[in-house]
């Protein structure tokens, strides 16, 4: 066991980026929704780095590339029920799970921690994912980014976690690919735990300074 879960009592992992390569459909959903409204398609490289602050900002970000500006708020709104639309219709067919986290879930729902699912991504799209693998089973609670007023890098959510299961957030870990998750995490209170094989906006999560890092969520146990 890693030393880091010493005293840990709920582990909640984000999402797209942590424990599933979700860019792929992001990216075909991106692209519909900018063809819909005759602009460019992004491709799935741009909207790698654009990915983890929401499917607003996401959205915002491949008009302002499509447009080379920042789009208007009609447009943004018009574009963003496109890219709903599209991703709603196929969220999961390319995603895959990175290697090391059936392992890792399995192990640590058997040990009697309370695992939970912190993601800025839509509530609605968080059950099909999770069907998809077959993991619906080991989350106690999902949060998605439009569950609370705040999402990450605010702490709210992880406070929220805490208080729901009566922990003091010392007895909590946070484990995600971004410095939005570090960032929410150290906020929180909660230890932070980074894999290296996700997002970040093209950084390296190592310069947030999580409390550890692993390569695969495997080490973990």
């Amino acid at each position: 066991m890693h030393p880091i879960l010493k005293d840990i009592r709920l582990i909640s992992f984000d999402l797209d980026g942590t424990l599933v390569d979700s860019v792929p459909d992001l990216a075909a959903a991106v692209d519909a929704s900018l063809v819909e409204l005759g602009l460019p398609p992004a491709g799935e490289v741009r909207v790698r780095d654009w990915v983890g602050n929401g499917s607003w900002k996401l959205v915002e970000r491949a008009l302002t590339f499509a447009q080379g500006r920042m789009p208007g708020e009609e447009a943004l709104v018009r574009s963003h029920e496109a890219f709903l639309s599209h991703y709603g219709r196929d969220p999961c067919s390319r995603t895959r799970l990175y290697p090391g986290v059936r392992e890792a879930l399995d192990a640590l729902q058997a040990g009697d921690r309370i695992l939970s699912l912190v993601t800025n991504k839509p509530f609605a799209f968080i059950r099909p994912i999770l069907a998809q693998f077959g993991l619906e089973r080991h989350f106690s609670l999902c949060l998605g980014g439009d569950s609370l007023p705040q999402k990450k890098p605010d702490p709210a959510p992880l406070l929220h976690l805490a208080a729901h299961f009566d922990l003091p957030p010392s007895a909590c870990l946070m484990v995600g690919d971004s410095r939005h998750d570090i960032d929410a995490g150290r906020a929180a209170g909660f230890r932070t735990l980074a894999v290296p094989y996700g997002y970040n906006h093209g950084e390296p999560v190592r310069n947030s300074r999580p409390d550890a890092l692993v390569d695969s969520l495997a080490e973990l146990v």
